[in-house]
C-alpha cells in the first residue's frame, strides 16, 4: 500500500492527514507529485515512451516522475522517481515550477536536472516505459499533440520557444 501526505491547494501540509493511492482524495486536498525533466550537457532532452498497458499508452513524456511517498519532500521524491525510471542518479536537480491542479487533487512540482549521465545507460522501468530517446531542443518543439503526453509539457514547450 502507497501512501501520500495530504496537502491542501496552497501547499500546506495537513498533518496527521494520509491518503491512499488508488483510494478517492477528498475534496480540498492534493497529494505531491514531482516531474524532472531531463536535460544532457549536450543540449538534448530524454524522452520516455510510456507503456502501452497504461494510459495514454505509446505516447512520449518529457519528465520522469510520480508520487511523492508519506514523509518525502519534493526534492527525494524528484532523485528518487529519477532514479527508478531512468536510471539516471544526481543531485543536479533544480526547481522550476509548481502546478496545482484541483481538479486532478495534485500539487504538481517540477523539476530540470541537467546532466552528463551516459546517453546510452538510460534505463527502463517495467510496466511504465518501453522506450527512450534524446531530442533536441527543435525536434522537441516540432513534436505533435497526439505524440507529447500532458498539458503540462505543453507549457514547458511554450516556455522554450521564448
Amino acid at each position: 500500500m502507497e501512501l501520500w501526505d495530504a496537502y491542501d491547494a496552497k501547499f500546506n501540509k495537513i498533518e496527521g492527514k494520509t491518503l491512499v493511492r488508488g483510494e478517492p482524495v477528498p475534496n480540498g486536498l492534493c497529494h505531491l507529485v514531482c516531474d524532472i525533466i531531463v536535460k544532457h550537457t549536450d543540449g538534448t532532452y530524454l524522452l520516455m515512451q510510456r507503456d502501452p498497458r497504461k494510459a495514454y499508452g505509446g505516447m512520449w513524456e518529457a519528465t520522469a516522475g510520480g508520487s511523492a511517498l508519506a514523509g518525502e519532500t519534493p526534492a527525494e521524491c524528484a532523485k528518487r522517481e529519477l532514479r527508478e525510471e531512468t536510471g539516471i542518479i544526481s543531485e543536479n536537480l533544480v526547481e522550476v515550477g509548481m502546478v496545482t491542479d484541483e481538479e486532478a487533487h495534485a500539487i504538481y512540482v517540477e523539476f530540470q536536472c541537467v546532466t552528463d549521465w551516459d546517453k546510452g545507460a538510460v534505463t527502463l522501468q517495467e510496466g511504465e516505459t518501453v522506450d527512450f530517446k534524446w531530442v533536441s531542443r527543435e525536434e522537441l518543439l516540432a513534436m505533435q499533440r497526439d505524440e507529447l503526453l500532458t498539458e503540462r509539457m505543453e507549457k514547458f514547450i511554450e516556455e522554450l520557444r521564448r
